[in-house]
């Protein structure tokens, strides 16, 4: 299957090396200049991951990912001049799966791209054929990539996916920070608190967990799903 992986940024020679990198990497490559071209993409083509830029012209880039997320759960990886940790955190709070600082080498960028295209299309590889997880009243479809609670649908970025997917898997297991962040992310742990806390915080509204009836926290030692 070849990928297509849209760039949504208003500078054309950011444009123009990405499409280089990518397509020599053999990815298909779209590119939007504006926020609501963006958006208009995504809608219309065949979209595996988006490259989106924070400051687009008629729609910044958090707004066009807030309205991604109310339909589409593909892979979106922020770039952006802005190297804030609220900034950063903000991106992944709306549901980004990664976060590139400009100016940032290209070759790692691709690579990055690789990584999400890999871990969100490739989760059902293999020779055994993954089963649907139940657990109490959630039901996770492997097949899908959706997350159901008591039959309703709760749409879930790739890293809410992957996450979701380990602790259904191991019920009332406890997970290390390191063990979420390098099953999750799919990088070697750093100091990746607030990521970890963020991408747990928007589970639990998903969920409706303000009691941590399905993922709670376990002080100095991590979090677990509750059987």
């Amino acid at each position: 299957m070849k990928h297509t992986i849209l760039i949504a940024d208003d500078e054309p020679e950011i444009r123009n090396f990405l499409r280089l990198y990518l397509e020599n990497e053999g990815y298909q490559v779209l590119e939007a200049g504006t926020g609501p071209d963006a958006l208009r993409l995504i809608e219309e083509e065949s979209v595996s991951l988006c490259l989106l830029d924070v400051m687009l012209p008629g729609m910044d880039g958090f707004h066009v990912l807030r309205k991604i997320r109310e339909e589409n759960n593909l892979p979106v990886i922020i770039i952006s001049a802005r190297d804030a940790d609220s900034d950063k955190i903000l991106g992944l709070n709306l549901g980004a799966d990664d976060y590139l600082t400009k100016p940032f080498n290209p070759l790692e960028a691709v690579a990055r791209v690789s990584s999400n295209i890999r871990r969100f299309y490739n989760l059902g590889a293999g020779t055994k054929e993954k089963e649907t997880l139940k657990v109490r009243d959630l039901e996770l479809d492997p097949d899908s990539c959706t997350l159901k609670k008591d039959g309703r649908t709760i749409e879930l970025t790739s890293v809410e996916y992957r996450l979701m997917e380990m602790f259904m898997s191991h019920p009332g297991k406890v997970f290390t920070k390191q063990q979420i962040y390098e099953y999750g992310w799919g990088e070697d742990y750093i100091i990746a608190d607030n990521n970890i806390m963020v991408c747990i915080s928007k589970l639990r509204a998903k969920l409706d967990d303000d009691q941590q009836a399905y993922i709670r926290t376990l002080r100095g030692l991590g979090y677990r799903l509750e059987k």
